[in-house]
């Protein structure tokens, strides 16, 4: 998989937050996103996602526009921003719940994922129960459950304990070298030295990579 983004803007009325943006994703790697609050990170990866439209330019999926054709990636799972599910719904409800839209996995599978961000002991407790790392985690476990060929996570270590921090990155890692393509935004350093290939620099809507 290729993802070319090319001239894209995004403006919200009077407000240009992405400005003529131009980057490259492919599959075997880890991209990482770097920039203040309010650099345009989030609404670039919405956009990705298919959940916001461009103002101008195109992003193309192996050269094809999902956008013009008004198509969703089915090989793309994603958090952005902070993860919310039901709050009535244990931990593994909501994974159950969401895995039946595609009907792609069972319990095996959600169990797995789990255990991968260290969750599965806290399975059956209701997600209203949960934590700031322990949703975060939900999150991740949501992303990686159905084996997608795209990865996107928007400040994924967010209240997570170091020990969990090291395990899902080596996991990305893994997930690396079985081909898959991986976008990570995070505003700490260590984390996007640790796992990046490449790394594109937000500021103020523009993006570099010097």
């Amino acid at each position: 998989m290729k993802i070319e983004v090319k001239n894209v803007s995004k403006r919200f009325r009077k407000t240009m937050v992405l400005n003529n943006v131009n980057a490259s994703f492919e599959s075997g790697h880890i991209y990482g996103l770097s920039g203040r609050n309010g650099s345009g990170k989030s609404v670039f990866l919405k956009i990705l996602c298919g959940l916001y439209k461009v103002t101008t330019g195109e992003i193309l999926f192996d050269q094809k526009s999902y956008d013009k054709d008004n198509l969703y990636l089915l090989n793309m799972r994603a958090i952005i921003e902070k993860p919310n599910f039901f709050p009535e719904l244990t931990g593994y409800e909501n994974l159950e719940l969401l895995a039946k839209i595609q009907n792609k996995i069972g319990k095996k599978e959600i169990e797995e994922a789990l255990k991968k961000v260290n969750l599965y002991e806290e399975k059956d407790k209701r997600y209203s129960e949960y934590s700031l790392g322990m949703k975060q985690k939900l999150g991740i476990a949501q992303v990686l459950m159905e084996d997608p060929d795209i990865i996107i996570l928007d400040e994924p270590f967010n209240g997570i304990e170091n020990e969990s921090v090291k395990k899902i990155s080596r996991i990305l890692k893994e997930e690396k070298e079985k081909g898959k393509l991986i976008i990570i935004s995070t505003h700490i350093k260590e984390d996007l030295d640790n796992l990046s290939d490449f790394i594109y620099y937000f500021d103020a809507g523009e993006v570099h990579t010097k």
